[in-house]
């Protein structure tokens, strides 16, 4: 379940228009923090 949510983070971060490396890392960055928040 977690790999499936992280995999669908991953991809709206694409899909949503980061074009730089450093957004890509940015948006992954929330993402793992919201899957930690959800998880505690």
């Amino acid at each position: 379940m977690l790999k499936k949510v992280f995999a669908l983070l991953v991809l709206a971060a694409f899909l949503g228009g980061c074009n730089t490396v450093r957004g890509v890392g940015k948006d992954v960055e929330k993402g793992g923090e919201a899957i930690q928040k959800a998880v505690k």
